[in-house]
């Protein structure tokens, strides 16, 4: 790819791409010979001849030498700021037995100060982190006097993984007896919910350091070890640029937050608006702390503070903030973590966003006045935006129902009259779980497990998430044409797409999902150029090589802000 230096020519030169497909996405899935760009626009889409024309003299070129461009991908359900999180802490990767983490520990602990507290990812390899214990030699966990001895003079915690990445409890954190110290944690301590267990010595009683968790979001970090560091507003905001640049390296330009985010993570987003360092557009749904007001208060508070949500919602074409994401339930196993408030830990979003049945139908019927748009994981909750629908219609105010994984004709028709917008979820509900729902739901229920084309079919509009698992739409496209889960198994043949659905689906049906289809998604005249080239042709390469593709040049806002070769001129 010959590609000049985006520094060495004239800002207004337009730039063209040409030598290989130009897949447009848009709605007659056109394909062209060449692609020019003018400032932060589209500029012409078609022949070779009459883009070149178009540009005029002067126009800079990329050679794509038979790669293709195609439209920046948006994320509908991206988690991105916890990407670069992941490397806040040091990794625990490649331990194969308790020495091998011990000299782990103890480096760290030569850097450092006495007293200095040692916080390390998980045990196990990411991004998934299997076969822990197991994975070490011992067959067991480290305790804290294994820690102690590596770290005698600093208090040592190993985070919890996030649960959401395995699928699979328990999570485990360990910490060593000065951590415990400085957390008052001994053999009187409690644990913070019925789903903690702190493992105890069996003859003294005092604990072991070991924290066993039988949920996916830990409340141990934010509640007994709430002592040990947490991530602060400046590592949040490194972290978030750090995401944003792996996104663009996966080709995604775009992102929608549609399980909502927290003010902590809001911040960070709004440190980075307008800087050189915010390389994806976001737009967010706000998640809301609940318990702060009461579930009788919250429909006022929605109708009071809430109207700048209201519509498109606040800010512009790099950062908007609109609507909220709804839960119902008034679970108290959440309200330890919800107390840590601000801090969330990975979750980016608030514990307590979730209210009672008829205190949440009431905020619904709020939104849908004050057209706030609402966003929602839990199946039983669409049945109340049904509910509010009979009293103030949402049909044209395109709710979100969030990584869906099954559904049955019924509510794919729910979803239709509704208006909704759905995101998909096929990491978990294809690639990782479509064989258990294909065993539990039989070849007769199999059509349920995430049915695209039945979806796009009834004129249901779709976009692909990614869940940050891993955080590459290339994996969803996939899912959506080959659908075979990680043993081979095929889940539901009739549900495939074509790669230009699948293409669309990642691209104009997150644009629409976050309400800028008439700036984004497509690669037209006068669209914001958010375009991504990559590494091979996305229509012809194996069917199974689609999810190893990666971005060889993203442009975002005719701005190249990644590019995995720079040619010499």
């Amino acid at each position: 790819m010959t590609v000049l230096r985006d520094d060495r020519a004239p800002a207004a030169a337009p730039l063209i791409l040409s030598g290989g497909p130009i897949y447009t996405a848009d709605a007659n899935a056109s394909i062209a010979e060449a692609l020019a760009i003018v400032g932060d626009r589209v500029l012409a889409v078609g022949d070779r001849q009459s883009v070149a024309a178009r540009a005029g003299p002067g126009a800079r070129t990329i050679d794509l030498a038979g790669r293709c461009a195609v439209p920046g991908f948006i994320d509908g359900h991206a988690h991105m700021d916890r990407e670069g999180l992941k490397s806040v802490w040091p990794s625990l990767a490649g331990v194969q037995s308790i020495d091998d983490l011990l000299r782990r520990i103890a480096s760290l602990a030569e850097k450092a100060a006495p007293g200095d507290w040692i916080v390390t990812m998980p045990i196990g390899d990411p991004p998934h982190y299997h076969k822990v214990p197991a994975l070490l030699k011992e067959g067991r966990y480290p305790t804290r006097w294994d820690l102690d001895r590596a770290a005698p003079r600093n208090p040592v915690y190993i985070r919890p993984i996030w649960g959401y990445w395995r699928y699979e409890p328990p999570l485990v954190s360990i910490a060593n007896s000065l951590a415990l110290a400085l957390a008052g944690i001994d053999a009187s301590t409690p644990p913070p919910s019925p789903e903690v267990t702190i493992e105890r010595d069996p003859g003294t009683g005092e604990p072991t350091g070991v924290f066993i968790e039988h949920t996916d979001m830990s409340a141990v970090e934010l509640t007994l070890m709430a002592a040990a560091p947490h991530f602060s507003l400046s590592q949040r905001i490194d972290g978030l640029a750090r995401s944003m640049s792996l996104y663009n390296q996966l080709g995604t330009t775009g992102v929608f937050e549609g399980h909502g985010v927290a003010p902590e993570t809001i911040a960070a987003y709004q440190a980075l608006h307008g800087t050189a360092r915010q390389t994806v557009r976001a737009t967010l749904a706000f998640s809301p702390s609940w318990s702060g007001c009461g579930a009788d208060a919250a429909p006022r508070m929605l109708r009071d503070w809430g109207r700048w949500l209201a519509g498109r919602g606040f800010g512009d074409d790099w950062l908007r903030v609109q609507g909220i994401f709804a839960e119902k339930g008034g679970d108290p196993r959440h309200e330890p973590r919800a107390a840590a408030l601000p801090q969330t830990g990975w979750a980016g979003f608030c514990y307590d966003a979730a209210l009672p049945r008829d205190a949440l139908r009431e905020v619904l019927l709020e939104a849908a006045r004050n057209r706030i748009r609402v966003s929602t994981i839990r199946s039983e909750i669409v049945d109340l935006y049904h509910e509010v629908h009979r009293h103030v219609p949402i049909d044209g105010q395109r709710w979100v129902w969030v990584h869906i994984g099954e559904l049955s004709r019924d509510r794919i028709r729910l979803a239709k009259e509704l208006g909704l917008v759905l995101t998909t979820h096929t990491n978990r509900h294809i690639w990782n779980e479509g064989g258990r729902h294909l065993d539990r739901l039989g070849a007769e229920g199999a059509e349920r497990i995430v049915p695209l084309r039945d979806l796009l079919d009834d004129g249901v509009s779709v976009a692909f998430g990614s869940d940050n698992v891993p955080p590459s739409l290339l994996h969803p496209i996939y899912h959506a044409v080959a659908r075979r889960d990680r043993t081979g198994r095929v889940i539901a043949e009739g549900q495939k797409l074509t790669r230009q659905e699948a293409l669309r689906c990642a691209s104009a049906g997150g644009a629409y999902l976050a309400g800028v289809e008439h700036a984004l998604g497509s690669l037209e005249p006068g669209k914001l150029a958010d375009v991504t080239v990559l590494s091979d042709d996305l229509m012809t390469v194996p069917e199974d090589e689609i999810p190893f593709l990666v971005a060889d040049l993203t442009i975002v806002g005719g701005r190249i802000v990644w590019q995995r070769t720079v040619a010499r001129e």
